[in-house]
């Protein structure tokens, strides 16, 4: 793994939510593709000055959302599943905006109507 990441001592958020919202982000971007190694948590913990602890914490949270897998040869891995559904989800969104401002739907009709469809299941 060869990305930048940093926590900010000054930052109210939790050092371990600092942590998991860059790696969720590198993740979902696919800047952190699926089977990519995390470091371990020691390795990370020392690398940015935390506890080991807050760093399996973040790890812990990453694999509650499905972003990784902890195996035990291979420490923790990128899945790489939510990536793969959110672009699903951006191109299903992008035409059905499309299709919408085709029919003169404007914003405001388009959010209606996915607001319909959510309620409807």
């Amino acid at each position: 793994m060869t990305v930048s990441l940093r926590v900010d001592s000054a930052d109210p958020t939790p050092p371990y939510e600092q942590l998991r919202r860059q790696l969720a982000g590198l993740i979902r971007t696919g800047t952190l593709a699926s089977g990519t190694r995390l470091p371990t948590v020691r390795q990370l913990a020392q690398d940015l000055g935390l506890a080991p602890g807050t760093v399996m914490r973040t790890y812990r949270e990453l694999e509650s959302d499905g972003l990784v897998a902890s195996r035990r040869v291979q420490g923790t891995v990128v899945t790489g599943a939510v990536v793969a559904m959110d672009q699903r989800l951006a191109v299903l969104a992008a035409n059905f905006v499309e299709e919408a401002g085709r029919l003169g739907a404007g914003p405001a009709e388009i959010r209606a109507a996915v607001d319909v469809a959510l309620s409807r299941g």
